[in-house]
């Protein structure tokens, strides 16, 4: 029996992948997140953690009508900047997308992971960092990096929607109390065998924003600040 949800329901929080045209989805993860009207997603595989592509950017759902307007995917970057269709309908409780693409029809469930929030749920860009004391400010145009955070998950994305040129990716879980953010990465473009490593950093949000501090990956000192998107990024 299919269950019909409020076409008010949201889509915020984390998503995967368990069926894509009538078959399991078990060899891949698929993982999406949406957050503030806009969303990213990482595949790799199951087996060895590689990692095999990414895609996001703004979406729109209204009475059963979804779209998705690329400004990064790397399984074909020709795309970026393109707008498709699908049709949204919820059934048992899971998000159902149908629509005719490139490569033909293309029908995907989905099964929420969680919609859980904290402090930094949102989607975020990088507008300004600190070295050697000082913080020093820039305005994100088509080069830009992209933080999204939402049921528990986490991804970042660096890309340039103009070039259609792909800096990396990575993600997994994280959580964010009491001034400690935690990262547990699952995923990472540039280097598969960083998958499984946790990085801890101290964060507060001031003013909006959020401030980042710690040690990168390589051990270097960090501190970022990163602004709501929908505030930092505009456009072109």
């Amino acid at each position: 029996m299919c269950i019909g949800w409020v076409n008010g329901q949201s889509l915020d929080g984390a998503w995967k992948l368990v069926n894509q045209n009538g078959k399991p989805v078990t060899d891949r993860e698929f993982i999406k997140i949406y957050q503030d009207n806009y969303f990213s997603f990482a595949i790799k595989n199951v087996s060895d953690n590689h990692f095999i592509g990414a895609g996001g950017g703004p979406f729109a759902y209204e009475d059963g009508s979804y779209s998705e307007t690329l400004d990064f995917f790397t399984l074909n970057p020709s795309q970026i900047g393109t707008t498709n269709l699908f049709k949204l309908d919820w059934t048992q409780g899971k998000l159902v997308l149908s629509g005719n693409t490139k490569e033909g029809m293309l029908v995907e469930t989905w099964e929420r992971i969680s919609d859980s929030k904290d402090l930094l749920t949102g989607n975020w860009v990088i507008t300004g960092r600190k070295q050697e004391g000082e913080i020093s400010r820039s305005n994100p145009g088509a080069r830009r990096t992209v933080k999204i955070l939402s049921g528990g998950r986490f991804q970042w994305i660096a890309f340039n929607s103009e070039t259609k040129e792909f800096s990396g990716t990575g993600g997994g879980t994280y959580t964010a109390a009491d001034g400690k953010y935690v990262e547990n990465i699952t995923f990472f473009s540039r280097d598969d065998s960083r998958v499984g490593a946790s990085l801890g950093f101290d964060f507060q949000v001031t003013d909006g924003e959020w401030h980042h501090s710690g040690m990168s990956s390589t051990g270097s000192p960090i501190y970022e600040i990163w602004t709501p998107y929908s505030i930092g990024y505009k456009g072109k």
